[in-house]
């Protein structure tokens, strides 16, 4: 060979091997690609096999709901086997080699994650959290013969807690999953699943909470005393209505009974007036600690609850442990567990209209005094029903839930260890100076000293705006009030005072609290910028409108409020509860990091 040759048979080795070595990778490739397109399409086999067992399993869910709730044991224990089948299968689906793998790639890793972690958490409440409460005897948390029974209850505690202890794990799990990369309608399943846990970790504190404090509120370590206060959301307050009718709740060893009943209206005013907090002062002056009607202008329960308690107090001589506040609507939802209830005089109060008798009908044919006696003897016939007759129980804890979501059933306890327990729930009424996910108030007094409250028919719009650079999101909200009062025919007791001028225009004073850390930047009202009264209140900027709404008419405010710095793209409402139910919308929108 030639020196000429040999780096031409040189290169023409490198040329063969390189041929070779590519051939070798082209191959390798072509095996690597066709394990995962295998393995992609094992995975999304599994995936809609997943997917399908999910649906359905949403469906059981719900079915299971309802049954549970209309107290058909025989029917949501065949749900309950079917919906731990579908479970398990989605669960199953989502757990092999295949699907394991898939986890840890770049691109589809976090939703296959994900539609894992979603089908965990339904089997896990399917097998865990959902027998128990089919077991567990509810019955346990009604009263009999106006008795609850305290060893029954303290029995049933335990299994309660076991189930609050495995929704609240399975909460945890899930609010660990993130959601800001997942696909849209994988994140939105978990956004609704996540909502739907919430709900049910709250009726399983309430539970919780009910089963353990119930008996030493009721008198198990001696007998206590309390103050039922009836709501009157024909003239607004913050919390609901106006602290009208009252009633001495007796509980002793289970055995409970209504006592003295009276007005507010009997207290009269105070002077010097109670202590109010400074923040309250600064918003409503003194009137909180010194007319009784006024004592919840701030919708923090806990300060309303603790005024009225001592105005009782200096009025009575009586010191109560407690004080309960409910109002119509709720009447009207346990209405539908006892069934119609007769005032003396024989006037029937039906769940249906009931709302309408209290807080319309009374004021048209009654005065003041009449009235009073009224409202009291209501109060009474429905208690003694809900004590005294055989009532559907899981139709009462269902009305109690509603009620107590809709935040229309409030306690505090003088107790302080009491009270701590229940901390920032609902029913505590607790204005929290942190928030979990931002959450704006609308809260509404009246301003007008009429009882044209049960004519407002509310709505509420709140969209997540922009990101801004210092971390912070603004919020739009969009507040309408629509009076259906008629123009003419309305008693001297519904046109109270008529401060408004107009006696058929409702005043409305309407507060919008800004999330914790927040603030309020400006508002309209009717297109048109409005003067806006402002302060604090527990970690929240404060801004309140003056809305006057004549018969027929229809009024919008329109503000834009600034959260704490926050990356999250939800928002809450918390709203004053009204006769007729506010409607209204939520606008979420990506997280800012997406």
């Amino acid at each position: 060979m030639t020196e000429s040759e040999r780096p031409i048979r040189r290169r023409s080795r490198s040329r063969r091997r390189r041929r070779a070595r590519l051939r070798r990778a082209l191959l390798g490739a072509l095996v690597v690609g066709s394990l995962l397109l295998a393995t992609g399409g094992w995975i999304g086999f599994r995936g809609w096999q997943a997917r399908a067992h999910l649906l359905n399993a949403a469906g059981l869910a719900r079915e299971l709901s309802a049954q549970v709730v209309g107290g058909d044991s025989d029917r949501a224990l065949r749900t309950l086997a079917a919906l731990q089948e579908q479970a398990g299968a989605a669960r199953a689906a989502t757990t092999d080699p295949s699907w394991r793998l898939g986890r840890h790639t770049p691109i589809a890793g976090d939703d296959l994650d994900a539609v894992r972690q979603i089908a965990i958490a339904i089997d896990d409440l399917a097998r865990q959290a959902f027998p128990t409460l089919l077991r567990t005897d509810l019955t346990s948390l009604v009263p009999s013969g106006g008795r609850l029974d305290l060893a029954r209850l303290t029995a049933v505690s335990a299994e309660l807690t076991q189930v609050h202890e495995s929704v609240q794990r399975t909460r945890r799990d899930l609010a660990a999953v993130p959601a800001d990369r997942l696909v849209s309608q994988i994140r939105q399943a978990l956004t609704d699943l996540r909502a739907e846990i919430d709900r049910l970790a709250s009726l399983t504190t309430a539970a919780d909470q009910g089963a353990r404090l119930l008996p030493p509120l009721l008198g198990a370590n001696g007998p206590r005393k309390y103050l039922l206060v009836s709501q009157n959301l024909a003239e607004l307050r913050a919390t609901g209505g106006m602290f009208g009718a009252y009633a001495m709740i007796e509980a002793e060893n289970g055995k409970v009974k209504m006592g003295k009943q009276g007005s507010s209206a009997s207290f009269g005013l105070f002077t010097p007036g109670l202590k109010v907090p400074a923040e309250i002062r600064a918003l409503w002056t003194d009137l909180p600690g010194i007319y009784p009607a006024d004592v919840n202008l701030s919708p923090h329960f806990p300060t309303a609850a603790k005024l009225y308690r001592e105005m009782f107090r200096r009025k009575t001589g009586t010191t109560v442990d407690g004080v309960l506040a409910v109002d119509p609507v709720v009447l009207s939802y346990l209405l539908k567990a006892t069934g119609p209830v007769l005032v003396p005089g024989g006037v029937p109060l039906a769940s249906e209209k009931v709302v309408q008798t209290l807080l319309n009908d009374s004021y048209q044919r009654l005065d003041v005094k009449q009235q009073d006696e009224f409202f009291a003897a209501s109060a009474a016939a429905v208690f003694d029903a809900f004590f005294k007759k055989n009532v559907n129980s899981k139709v009462l804890l269902s009305a109690f839930d509603r009620a107590i979501t809709e935040r229309r059933i409030l306690f505090w306890s003088a107790r302080p260890e009491e009270q701590r327990t229940f901390g920032d729930s609902r029913m505590a009424g607790t204005l929290p100076e942190q928030d979990t996910v931002p959450t704006v108030g609308v809260f509404l007094n009246d301003g007008s000293g009429a009882k044209l409250g049960y004519y407002l028919r509310p709505t509420a719009n709140l969209t997540v705006g922009e990101c801004r650079p210092d971390g912070r999101r603004e919020l739009r909200l969009r507040v309408t009030l629509r009076s259906t009062a008629p123009k003419s025919g309305l008693s001297k007791s519904v046109l109270g005072l008529g401060l408004a001028g107009d006696p058929y225009t409702a005043r409305t004073l309407v507060s919008i609290f800004s999330p914790a850390g927040g603030a309020v930047l400006e508002a309209r009202l009717d297109g048109v910028e409005t003067a806006l009264g402002s302060g604090t209140e527990r970690r929240r900027q404060v801004a309140t409108a003056s809305v006057d709404v004549g018969p027929g008419a229809e009024r919008a405010l329109e503000v834009t409020v600034l959260t704490a710095k926050t990356g999250v793209g939800q928002a809450e409402l918390w709203l004053t509860p009204t006769a007729s139910p506010w409607t209204t919308q939520v606008h979420s929108a990506p997280s800012c990091d997406q």
